[in-house]
């Protein structure tokens, strides 16, 4: 079952509205995976990662060997990962950035913006 969230919104009348905010992102990843690769890594991705086939039924299925499959798969999940990444103005990844908040209960809560790591700074002595 599919689950509806209220999410705010910047319309002239009202400042929320109903989404399937889990919908939405899965048509945006399939539709962004289909655009981004070629029909044989298209083809290698929809068996491997949506049909869930192992890789000698996908090798039987696409006439290759295990080399040229592994390669494949490896190099489609490099490209995807930096499309994914990438993309604007909306990025799949991390998912919090795509969703920009978190609807529970009624409440939003937004997701704080990732900001950059402090570098760890270990003690100059030792603490006894």
């Amino acid at each position: 079952m599919s689950k509806v969230s209220l999410v705010p919104c910047h319309g002239k009348d009202q400042k929320m509205t109903y989404a399937r905010l889990d919908e939405d992102y899965i048509a945006d990843f399939l539709k962004v995976t289909r655009r981004t690769l070629d029909n044989f890594d298209y083809n290698i991705f929809r068996y491997h990662f949506l049909l869930g086939a192992d890789w000698r039924l996908s090798c039987r299925q696409m006439n290759i060997d295990r080399g040229v499959y592994f390669h494949a798969l490896y190099r489609l999940q490099n490209n995807l990962g930096r499309v994914y990444k990438e993309l604007q103005p909306y990025a799949l990844y991390p998912i919090s950035e795509y969703f920009a908040g978190k609807v529970e209960r009624g409440n939003l809560k937004v997701m704080p913006s990732i900001q950059k790591r402090k570098s760890l700074q270990p003690p100059l002595r030792k603490i006894a």
